[in-house]
């Protein structure tokens, strides 16, 4: 009986040997939020129009990310955004989104998913638990708040 376990554990040992030591290659994809792109194609941007000024954002990678660029994909979005706390514009979506929430500290280019229904872009600093959707490439938190800073603003959401 005792020959019998012996030979089981090494047969179990040499099988997991044997897996974990594969010759078969590794398949490996890769995926931006918000893309159904192959290896080798540019991942999908965000484009945000806000009055006269435009922006590229990049997406995060989170299922909520993805959902919006799809939701985005079928037609551009645009919001009335107003001011709430001298650090952000937020808009109301017009349905919800998943959620991803985190703790998080947001900057300046920040484009955040509130509550799952809500869309905020930052011009200043935060902390709370949010989902963070994209973050604006290449904008400082000076030029941010020249463009969004005063009032309410109209913006364009759309995919490139």
């Amino acid at each position: 009986m005792r020959n019998i376990v012996l030979i089981a554990l090494f047969f179990l040992v040499a099988c997991s040997d044997a897996a974990s030591h594969s010759t078969q290659p590794e398949t490996q994809t890769s995926k931006s939020a918000g893309s159904t792109s192959k290896v080798g194609e540019a991942p999908v941007k965000l484009k945000i129009h806000v009055n006269d000024t435009a922006f590229t954002a990049t997406f995060e990678e989170n299922s909520s990310a993805e959902a919006f660029a799809e939701f985005l994909a079928q037609g551009d979005l645009t919001l009335n955004m107003h001011d709430y706390g001298s650090f952000e514009k937020v808009a109301d979506l017009p349905r919800s989104f998943p959620r991803n929430d985190k703790q998080i500290d947001t900057d300046a280019g920040d484009i955040i998913l509130y509550q799952g229904n809500s869309i905020t872009i930052y011009y200043d600093k935060n902390s709370w638990n949010f989902t963070r959707l994209a973050r604006i490439d290449n904008v400082n938190k000076k030029r941010l708040k020249e463009i969004l800073g005063k009032g309410n603003v109209k913006a364009t959401f759309s995919v490139e």
